[in-house]
């Protein structure tokens, strides 16, 4: 069982600083108190009265010591644990409100419907957390704070590493841990056999630090400790949070990320301007983009009779400069590398080619129109814009795209996500599409603040129900609508990151020294040779820097090896005193506890 010395470093000093102190120093007020006894009644009215003390002054840190003292405290280990908690508080915003960078129009409706609230939010930066100068103030503090807290620690640690271990304490039953063994062998080969056991196999990783002595009286001594790998584990844990945070910012500075939706047939290039929305860091350079180009051959699905996901493939083909085109798969969670970057398979849906001409049968729009998928069975929700038609009114077409329509009284409606039975359903709007404006506009939804809807003459809204191949004629003359075919889309998302590496090996750095600081015991173990006729005796104690069931059995092993390094083991001396019991209580082996 082992014990904890409050005093710890106490163990390691000699013993006659405490019991060869002189207990009869003599009183240094004895002399003021015989001299104040001397004095009669007349000295003492004679004596002039005492100056009232003036009040003290306190000295001022002035500018060096306030730097000093500020320096200290961001440098100390609690306040960088509280900038690490602040850290993971300013970060919640980024999560919980939509960010610019990746959803500016979530952002623009947020403001929109927030009209005290959102604008507040955006002149503060919660928008755009990780770029915002508080995020980046408490970043750089916590960076700051762990450099300064390594560094010396770092030194002190090296220094301590180079150290000899404690010296041997004179007396050993002051320990809770402790034992003896007397074997047949010579001091010297016991001080062998325990330096061999307690660096163990491996000599460039010792498990000890090992130094012995010899004292006044003959004895030789072994002193070892073992433990110092906590603080190494917890530098290195320090160091990988650094880490982290270097390649955290590094990975912002130059990560990019684009999104891109490609029709079968289509493709596209690895160019800013080619992608649907595309974001970066600060210090991207859009000339470190392979120049390559991917196009979608195929995509196919698969679902189980009731409409679950089994598999997405994305056939694709893909030209690289000086390289032959090369056929390669894009699945779920199996993203296609290309380009210094990753390309991951985001959504899929389907893409209507659809041909609309105006009154006098010119061609006004033709094209593939993705409709997004809105629930399970692919329901899905598209508008065809019609800028121009000779009648000069703009036309939008919205409604939803249905791959195996139910159609009965009550309306229609998907029942599966294969397109068996696919149906268009559309309504009619004429008037201003708002593409003139200027205006950035959402390609899926239509701003139908300049446009009416036609009416049947029942007053109901038209509605056009297209199925694949066929023509319809759009109300009031405006035209005509077909239906050509229906090619897959697939969302593509491309990710480079150069830190995301580095960032994993931090984190594994990271648990590593946690778990060393954590679990690793510091332990000092020291041995006492003494010679004797014809046997030597070996007495050991052992000391834990905190409570540590593992102790004992640590010094057991040593005076085992000891003992099976230098047998035979003897019986010890039979003593008259009872002075020396608890130190020879452990004969044969035994350890008194």
């Amino acid at each position: 069982m082992s014990t904890t010395d409050p005093r710890h470093d106490d163990a390691t000093h000699d013993d006659a600083t405490h019991d060869d102190a002189p207990h009869d120093a003599p009183d240094r007020h004895s002399d003021q108190d015989a001299a104040r006894l001397d004095h009669g009644p007349a000295d003492h009215m004679s004596t002039p009265e005492p100056e009232a003390p003036s009040a003290a002054s306190l000295p001022t840190l002035g500018v060096v010591g306030t730097l000093r003292w500020t320096w200290r405290q961001l440098t100390s280990m609690r306040v960088a644990l509280m900038l690490l908690m602040l850290l993971a508080i300013v970060s919640v915003p980024g999560s919980v409100l939509p960010q610019k960078p990746v959803d500016r129009p979530a952002v623009a409706r947020y403001i929109v419907e927030n009209p005290t609230l959102g604008p507040l939010l955006d002149r503060l930066g919660f928008f755009d957390v990780y770029a915002s100068a508080w995020f980046s103030a408490v970043y750089l503090l916590l960076f700051i704070s762990l450099v300064g807290c390594i560094l010396p620690r770092t030194r002190v640690h090296l220094r301590a590493l180079r150290a000899r271990p404690p010296r041997t304490p004179r007396r050993f039953d002051r320990f809770t841990v402790r034992g003896e063994v007397v074997v047949a062998a010579a001091p010297d080969d016991v001080v062998a056999a325990a330096r061999a056991a307690l660096r163990g196999p491996v000599r460039l990783l010792p498990r000890f630090r090992v130094d012995d002595d010899v004292e006044a009286g003959g004895a030789r001594t072994v002193a070892a400790e073992r433990g110092y790998v906590r603080e190494s584990g917890n530098l290195l844990f320090h160091l990988a949070l650094v880490g982290i945070l270097v390649s955290v910012a590094t990975g912002q500075l130059l990560h990019y990320r684009g999104q891109a939706l490609v029709v079968e047939g289509r493709g596209f290039a690895n160019s800013v301007t080619d992608y649907d929305t595309f974001e970066a860091g600060t210090a991207f350079d859009p000339r470190s983009l392979v120049p390559f180009t991917l196009t979608l051959d195929r995509f196919t699905s698969e679902f189980t009779p009731d409409a679950r996901a089994l598999d997405f493939l994305a056939e694709v083909t893909v030209a690289e400069p000086g390289e032959e085109p090369r056929e390669a798969d894009i699945r779920v969670n199996s993203p296609l590398t290309v380009g210094e970057a990753k390309v991951y398979l985001q959504g899929n849906g389907y893409a209507p080619d659809v041909t609309v001409r105006d009154a006098a049968g010119e061609v006004a729009f033709a094209g593939a129109v993705p409709f997004l998928p809105e629930d399970p069975v692919y329901t899905s929700r598209g508008v065809v814009k019609v800028p121009d038609v000779s009648t000069g009114e703009q036309i939008g077409l919205v409604g939803y795209l249905l791959p195996t329509a139910e159609v009965t009284e009550a309306g229609a409606r998907s029942i599966y996500p294969q397109p068996f039975e696919p149906l268009l359903v559309l309504t009619v709007w004429t008037g201003d599409l708002g593409l003139d404006d200027g205006v950035p506009q959402n390609v899926y939804e239509l701003d139908d603040s300049e446009m009416t809807n036609l009416l049947d003459d029942e007053g109901r809204p038209v509605t056009l129900f297209v199925r694949p191949g066929q023509t319809v004629d759009l109300p009031d003359g405006l035209g005509s609508f077909t239906w050509e075919g229906l090619p897959r889309f697939v969302a593509l998302d491309l990710r480079h990151d150069p830190a995301l590496t580095w960032i994993l090996v931090s984190s594994l750095l990271a648990l590593a020294g946690l778990s060393l600081s954590l679990f690793a015991p510091r332990r000092r173990l020291w041995l006492r040779i003494a010679p004797g006729e014809g046997r030597t005796v070996v007495t050991a104690a052992a000391l834990a820097r905190s409570d540590d069931v593992g102790l004992q059995a640590e010094l057991d092993r040593l005076l085992g090896a000891v003992g099976e390094r230098c047998g035979p083991v003897l019986e010890p001396a039979a003593h008259d005193s009872d002075d020396d019991a608890p130190a020879r209580a452990g004969a044969g082996g035994r350890h008194d506890l």
